[in-house]
This record gives structure tokens, sequence and C-alpha cells, in this order.
């Protein structure tokens, strides 16, 4: 089946990622990608029903002698938990899976955290596929190896850096996905724009109706854009030490606010939506950038039905609380992504904790 093809380059760790339609049919593709006989798709209760037959189906019809197990787990980032990760263990105990096992990770990006963090884990690190359903995941959560599991007090606050052995993106899947979803994961092609392309950000203010009428096309470009930004990022600054932070805009802000307001009052992209427009916010109340990029910013977030102001009754100051529990906070010290416009993030260490007070209060 044609798709277009990206690889994250990470020497003998290299891996594929595939983007097309039809993908999930593609058995030969996907048991490629597998390490040994022992199979576990993780999934939820909402893509289950949809796609795990199908691909259960895909990869038994291939030749391989496969022993497959599934577990579907409940859906959204409130059962991001240790709880849920001990639950996939089990799963691979009844499989007697052993360490040339793969899960099979099927869904959105709480899926592919869950699944990659108990793959990291599962007798000191087995494979994982990463086989993403919602944009959001297609464009970030599925590329780069950030496994993670939230706690109440902080959002994926226990987790590994493990590398999928392949990501395979169907973006047949896009169509079965709920509008909200679909908008949130907009987000996150925003961010990529913002953080370090210009001419993607003009790109998306001139497609922003087609890409929000699911133009398959206009997609799959979209799509492989960010993988690409994504993959060379990677390949330079694996474990986040310098570059890859700057993927993390907005990310500072937007965990705490997801933590704050409770784990899926809202959807990832929303939080992380608000909180690039506070990092903009911030970047021009510094003298860091011109109000004009936060406006331009607030506008094309606005297109896509996004959330840009925080929601009514955010306490400030535990929203600062929550900030000092970001890993990439130094010595104590606020360490923000901010910009110095559209495509210019930077990383700001020891950012004044009154400044982002007084913005937080008139936000």
């Amino acid at each position: 089946m044609n798709a277009t093809s990206i690889v994250v380059e990470l020497g003998e760790r290299s891996y594929p990622i595939a983007i097309g339609a039809g993908l999930l049919d593609d058995g030969p593709r996907l048991v490629r990608a597998l390490a040994g006989r022992h199979v576990l798709i993780v999934s939820n209760d909402v893509v289950a029903p949809i796609y795990l037959d199908r691909l259960r189906t895909a990869l038994a019809a291939s030749g391989s002698a496969l022993t497959i197990g599934s577990l579907a787990l409940a859906d959204g980032e409130a059962h991001k938990t240790l709880e849920s990760a001990a639950r996939i263990f089990a799963a691979l105990a009844e499989l007697k899976a052993n360490r040339d096992a793969t899960i099979v990770a099927l869904g959105g990006g709480v899926i592919g955290d869950l699944a990659g963090f108990a793959a990291a884990c599962w007798m000191r690190g087995i494979a994982f596929v990463q086989v993403p359903t919602t944009l959001l995941a297609m464009v970030d959560s599925s590329v780069g190896g950030k496994t993670a599991v939230d706690l109440p007090q902080g959002k994926n606050l226990v987790g590994a850096f493990h590398q999928p052995r392949a990501v395979i993106a169907d973006t047949d899947a896009l169509s079965t996905l709920p509008a909200r979803e679909l908008r949130a994961g907009f987000a996150e092609v925003i961010k990529y724009a913002a953080l370090g392309d210009a001419a993607f950000f003009a790109w998306l203010e001139a497609n922003a109706d087609a890409l929000l009428a699911r133009d398959a096309g206009t997609l799959t470009r979209a799509i492989a854009h960010c993988c690409a930004q994504k993959a060379g990022i990677v390949a330079r600054d694996e474990t986040e030490q310098g570059e890859r932070a700057l993927l993390n805009l907005g990310h500072t802000f937007g965990h705490a606010l997801e933590t704050l307001t409770g784990y899926g009052a809202l959807l990832h992209g929303e939080a992380i939506a608000i909180g690039m427009v506070l990092a903009a916010r911030l970047s021009a109340t510094l003298g860091r950038a011109p109000g004009a990029d936060t406006d331009r910013l607030v506008r094309l977030l606005d297109r896509f039905g996004l959330p840009t102001s925080l929601p009514a009754g955010v306490d400030g100051g535990r929203m600062i609380e929550l900030m000092r529990l970001d890993k990439k906070n130094l010595s104590g010290q606020l360490r923000l992504i901010l910009w110095r416009g559209i495509g210019r993030a930077e990383i700001v260490r020891d950012v004044d904790e009154a400044a982002i007070r007084s913005l937080l209060a008139t936000s």
C-alpha cells in the first residue's frame, strides 16, 4: 500500500514512520515491525470496537504464527495511571510474553504513552509499535519515544524514553475522529509552525478550511510535515537535553492547567492551545516578541475552534506551584519555552514569577 515514509534516524534504533490510507489492513508492514510471535494489542473502549478486529485480522492474515492478545482500557487522560499500566502488565503475564514480545498501541496519545511505558518496564524493556488513531497522536505523541503515566500531583511525572520499532498512521482513522478531538490535534500541528517554521504557519492559515474539512491530501501533507520536523529534532536530541525542549512550547502552562482542572476537563490539545497563547503573551510582556504575532496566533487557533484564554476560576498561584514540577526546570528555577515571534521559539531560564502571576491574573 502507498504510504509517505519518514525515518527517525537513531543509528541501530532507527525506525520508520508510515503515513497513508488503509495501513491498518497492511499485515506485512505491521508484522515487519514485530520483534517476536507474542503480540499484545493495547487499545481503549472507544477505539477497540472500531479498529481492533480489523488490526487482528490483518496480523492473522499475514501468514506469521503469532500469539495475539488484546486489552481495552477505559478512554481518557484520567486513566493514564499506574493502575492502567498494571493492567497491561497482567495482560502480558497472561499472554506469557517474554523479552521478544511486542506491544501494539492502537489509539491516541494516552494509549501510546501507556503502552510505551509498559513496554519500557516489562522485563526491563520490550518492543512496541505505535498505531495512532488520532491527529494529535499522529503528528506528535507517537513519534519520539516519550512514554509516561500521570500522577495526581502532575502530568507525565513517571515515565521513560523508549523508542517504538515503527509508527504506522492510517489516515482513514481520522474519518471517525470526533470533531472536538480533531480540533485538539490541530493545536499540536500549529505548535510545530509556531516554534520553528513561519512558512508552515502561513500554509496553515491558507489551508485551515481544507484541514477542518478533513481533505485527505491536505491532512497527509500536514501530518508528514510535522513528523519530519519532529524526527529531525529527535535525531539530534533524543533525550531532551537541548533543542527537543522546544517541542514543549505551551506545555508547561498546558500541563499545569490539565492537572489543575482535572484530567479530561480539557483535552490535551485544548490545554496546549491556551498554553501557547500564554507563552506568546508572556514573551510580548517581557519584550522578547511582537504582540502582533500573538494576535496572529490567537486568530489561527480561533479558526480551528480552539480555546485561547484560561477557564474561569483558575487559581494562578496554584498553577505556578504545578509549573514548578515541570521536568524542564533546573535547580528550582522555572525554565519556559517562549518565542521571539512566529517560528522562533527559545528556552528561557529563570523566568520572573511576578510576570507570570500578572499574566495569569489577566488572562
